[in-house]
């Protein structure tokens, strides 16, 4: 998708169109989402502080991210795309892989695939996506990158909307562009790379995959050989479980005491277990993610004695490590996330009065109430129901992942 966050917003700002607007949290500690194409011909782009992208973009309009809105969104996108074929792999909230080998005969060849699919997200969702066709995922994302939008400081280039790469035609594509485009190449890679002189897939592609493997390591340097020859023989995998589910909060004021920390870990776990709940899975382990003010950052995992999916088990399972937190020196950000994901099975029903491991009793007690609530938020929509100790606050469980807004 298209700058996926704004574009969303926009549906419902129209008057905003054609401005620098940036989603994401406009107070000093707030982090950029994502950027209008307008806000990036200044510069602005996800994850820079917020503060810098004012500074780069004094008249960019901030708006706060509305995760609902676009999980809500993504469903309806996903359903477009399961209309074209059963497989679909969705990778994140804005980015999926289709493979249409088998819809040639009903929908014609890819490329005319890939033109009726963005009609079809444009005439249903008002969005706009950039399409790559190739034999494989890694090149598919690469001709997908190479389709989109471009941001000049003169103008907004709507780009290509549709690029393939033929069969054939894999290693001319690939071997003009920087090693940076490659899965795995962080700058640590690329550092070792340019020490070498190595600056273009070109180049990597020329070197012994026996040189690779002493200088990154067995498994990355056989990774980075094929993936530099356009060689990818990974299927795309529908229903694929997510291996985390999570959220993240920043705060404008830091927490100093553990009742702040603990009405903060309330608000996350809900929104958290939500989640796992709306795609069938359960965490098998569940993590405490604490930045402090210094910006050290420590985690804590647990594994409880069964998987959960429902809040107040999570947070049970999570409060000792929680109350092992000194936040006397403040604490800027608060992390939880549902990890070692499985499809959702429920607590067992005891046949005896066996004693009950809390996290297990909180499970079995909790998960039906919680699916309840489930079913009134999808009514009634986010907010009208919640845990009574976040209720009222003025913002939704883990709705502010990038950053806190200015009052």
């Amino acid at each position: 998708m298209d700058a996926f966050y704004v574009s969303v917003e926009l549906l419902r700002r129209p008057e905003l169109r054609g401005k620098p607007v940036v989603v994401g949290g406009d107070a000093a500690r707030g982090v950029v989402a994502a950027a209008s194409y307008e806000a990036r011909r200044f510069g602005v782009h996800s994850a820079m502080a917020s503060s810098r992208a004012r500074a780069l973009c004094p008249g960019a309009v901030f708006i706060p991210p509305d995760m609902s809105l676009y999980l809500e969104t993504s469903a309806r996108l996903h359903d477009i795309f399961c209309s074209f074929t059963p497989l679909v792999e969705q990778i994140s909230v804005d980015e999926a892989f289709l493979d249409v080998t088998g819809a040639g005969k009903l929908l014609g060849d890819p490329v005319r695939i890939a033109w009726a699919l963005r009609d079809s997200v444009q005439e249903k969702e008002s969005l706009s996506c950039s399409v790559g066709v190739a034999p494989n995922k890694f090149l598919a994302k690469l001709a997908s990158e190479h389709a989109k939008p471009r941001a000049t400081e003169s103008a907004v280039d709507p780009g290509l909307q549709v690029f393939e790469v033929r069969p054939g035609e894999e290693t001319a594509f690939l071997h003009r562009l920087p090693v940076s485009s490659l899965w795995g190449v962080g700058p640590a890679t690329r550092d070792k790379l340019a020490d070498l002189g190595i600056h273009t897939v070109e180049q990597l592609a020329s070197v012994d995959e026996s040189l690779l493997r002493r200088m990154v390591g067995d498994a990355h340097g056989s990774h980075l050989h094929r993936l530099a020859h356009g060689v990818d023989d990974r299927d795309v995998e529908p229903e694929r479980i997510a291996k985390s589910i999570g959220n993240e909060e920043t705060f404008a004021r830091d927490l100093l005491t553990h009742d702040e920390m603990h009405a903060q870990l309330v608000r996350l776990c809900d929104s958290v277990a939500r989640r796992t709940r709306a795609a069938g899975v359960a965490a098998g382990t569940v993590l405490l993610k604490v930045k402090f003010s210094s910006f050290e950052t420590i985690t804590r995992s647990v594994t409880p004695s069964v998987p959960v999916m429902s809040g107040p088990a999570m947070v049970a399972a999570l409060e000792p490590a929680l109350a092992s937190v000194d936040p006397s020196q403040g604490v800027r950000l608060l992390g939880v996330h549902a990890q070692k994901l499985t499809v959702g099975v429920e607590a067992p029903m005891r046949l005896f009065d066996e004693e009950d491991d809390h996290v297990e009793s909180l499970e079995r007690d909790w998960l039906p109430a919680s699916r309840a609530v489930d079913s009134i938020i999808d009514k009634f929509g986010a907010g009208s129901i919640g845990p009574a100790s976040v209720m009222g606050r003025p913002r939704r469980p883990g709705e502010s992942p990038f950053g806190p807004q200015s009052d």
